[in-house]
């Protein structure tokens, strides 16, 4: 364990992973009260085709260049559902499922050209679908750490505005008028599409949303505080992928983003059972302790009226 932690590229992984934990958690606190938790699929769906085309035209396996592609990939994603569910009155989620397996499907037509192009530098873009930790790099950690703090620095100048947004759409027009309401909520949209673009590498397409959902519902079974809530979606999305990655760099060598999801679902279903706020286990003391007491009321009115008798 000792030389493991030592090991530079754990180390690294391990990091990476963290702080992608966290700030996942944090941003999926406000898509998933705004009953839009599938959002995060779509995304990191519809960045496939983006992530194909920026190597297309550029040649270049860059990392910065692919998630640039990967950016606009989605922010077109975004703007044709809030189109489709503005314009034409379709509902959220068939707007979803349209989006994500038409992006999705052209992302993997690229993906398959890409394959059949002359070259020996387009190996290695499927990571992206299924996600490899251990390729980051030293300079990918700095670009998660920076994007991090803008995203955050973000949700802390329109915190009021965002929990407005999130709780009640209506009120937030009446106050802040249609248009600013429109500005926060694709604002919203933006900061959770770029935090879901940062952990493509390490997560991958397919798990990524899991890691901007399963935090936060699982926060929800602990507490009904929004900023603890939101605390505690950061930690169990941050403890998440350090101990997947602990595991998967391990002797069991397993892919790390597989690791990290199957980690925050045995938290999840530790929580729905033992959570002091909504846990099962509760629920069953609480129904048998409120037994015990109609019983015994029930049996001390029988020993009165024997009594009486």
């Amino acid at each position: 364990m000792i030389n493991l932690l030592n090991n530079y590229t754990f180390q690294i992984v391990a990091v990476g992973s963290t702080l992608l934990g966290i700030i996942c958690g944090i941003i999926g606190t406000f898509s998933v009260l705004k009953k839009e938790s599938l959002i995060g699929d779509t995304v990191s769906h519809s960045a496939l085709p983006g992530i194909c085309l920026a190597y297309i035209l550029t040649g270049e396996k860059n990392l910065v260049i692919l998630l640039i592609g990967a950016f606009f990939s989605s922010i077109l994603g975004i703007l044709l559902i809030r189109y489709f569910e503005k314009k034409r009155k379709n509902k959220f989620d068939n707007l979803l499922a349209l989006i994500l397996s038409s992006f999705f499907g052209l992302g993997i037509v690229l993906l398959t050209y890409i394959q059949k192009m002359p070259g020996s530098n387009k190996a290695g873009l499927n990571k992206f679908i299924f996600g490899q930790a251990a390729a980051i790099l030293k300079e990918d950690i700095y670009v998660i750490l920076i994007t991090s703090l803008i995203l955050i620095f973000i949700l802390i100048i329109f915190w009021k505005n965002f929990k407005v947004l999130v709780f009640d759409y209506t009120y937030s027009i009446s106050i802040y008028g249609r248009k600013k309401t429109l500005f926060y909520n694709l604002l919203l949209s933006f900061i959770t599409i770029i935090s879901i673009i940062i952990g493509l590498e390490i997560v991958g397409a397919i798990l990524i949303s899991a890691l901007v959902i399963i935090p936060v519902v699982t926060a929800r079974q602990w507490t009904n505080n929004f900023n603890f809530m939101i605390i505690l979606s950061g930690f169990f999305g941050g403890i998440s992928g350090f101990i997947g990655t602990l595991l998967s760099s391990s002797k069991l060598n397993m892919p790390t983003g597989a690791i990290i999801i199957i980690i925050l679902g045995i938290i999840f279903i530790f929580s729905i059972f033992f959570s002091n706020r909504r846990g099962l286990f509760k629920k069953y003391l609480y129904k048998r302790n409120i037994q015990k007491l109609v019983i015994n009321e029930l049996n001390s009115k029988k020993v009165g009226d024997n009594i009486v008798e």
